[in-house]
């Protein structure tokens, strides 16, 4: 008799402590932009009690408390904020972070993902994690429903005179999007050639030597905050110095020269709208 007793409480400790651990998430802080953005667009945004110093979209989440950059966030701004759930990246927050996190007891969630066609499922693991698998399900839906849009439509248009593509992420000097990047999987989603592809780095720093060899159809460029406004290359000083240099291109010649927003940088729901503003700029809509 004792022996089934001590048993029912064995039970019943492990039942407790298992529904404890599967409580939701109800205080969370985000340590990079795109999770942000991906927690508020599956219904979380009133649970986000902070986030990094570069979370700026939603424009409402700029009013949240800040506990530092995504690769160098501040543990006690962290704690202070009592969080039940820390949602990181893999790559871009400090592994030793995680670390520290655990050893004081603050549960973890590590997005793990790290290329465009890999985000649908990662949406929808991270809303399991937090409870709230029917919302993030259906943004991970309408996400993969766009890609698969995309594509469709780009091959459609693989005919037209634009094949090859450079993105410039910064004028001055020159830094350009090679492989592994988003913009890479956006350029291939496309069917677009990437004259980076073959670089060394994820952004390596381009020569206006290397651009006029590489010759691409069409330059995109992203503001980055610069506010540009209409996306014309003589409204910003630094783009207008470096297509006088590539003045002799027939992308520029010909204007095949678009400005795109932060959207195409971050492995988050507005993706999609970045990856169709490349798509309008080279002729694949």
């Amino acid at each position: 008799m004792n022996r089934a007793f001590t048993c029912v409480l064995i039970f019943l400790f492990l039942l407790f402590c298992s529904m404890a651990h599967a409580e939701p998430p109800r205080r969370i802080v985000s340590l990079a932009p795109n999770l942000t953005e991906i927690l508020y667009d599956i219904g979380l945004g009133d649970h986000v009690v902070a986030v990094t110093d570069f979370c700026d979209y939603p424009p409402e989440v700029r009013t949240k408390p800040k506990i530092g950059g995504f690769s160098n966030p501040s543990l006690e701004a962290v704690a202070a904020m009592k969080p039940d759930m820390v949602v990181m990246t893999k790559d871009g927050n400090p592994p030793e972070f995680a670390e520290r996190l655990k050893r004081i007891g603050i549960r973890i969630y590590v997005f793990e993902v790290r290329r465009v066609s890999e985000l649908p499922r990662g949406i929808r693991e991270l809303g399991a994690a937090l409870d709230v698998s029917q919302a993030a399900n259906k943004r991970a839906d309408r996400i993969e429903k766009l890609l698969r849009q995309y594509e469709a439509q780009a091959k459609k248009k693989a005919s037209s005179g634009i094949r090859s593509a450079l993105f410039i992420v910064q004028p001055e000097p020159p830094i350009v999007a090679g492989p592994g990047t988003l913009i890479d999987d956006s350029f291939k989603l496309l069917g677009l050639r990437n004259i980076a592809a073959g670089a060394s780095s994820e952004y390596p720093r381009y020569s206006i030597e290397m651009i006029i060899h590489g010759a691409p159809d069409v330059i995109l460029m992203g503001t980055m905050g610069r506010g540009i406004p209409g996306g014309d290359m003589n409204t910003d000083p630094l783009s207008r110095g470096l297509f006088s240099k590539l003045s002799g291109l027939e992308a520029v010649k010909k204007g095949r020269v678009c400005y795109t927003s932060d959207a195409v940088f971050r492995l988050g729901p507005r993706i999609v709208d970045g990856i169709r503003e490349i798509a309008a700029c080279t002729g694949r809509l």
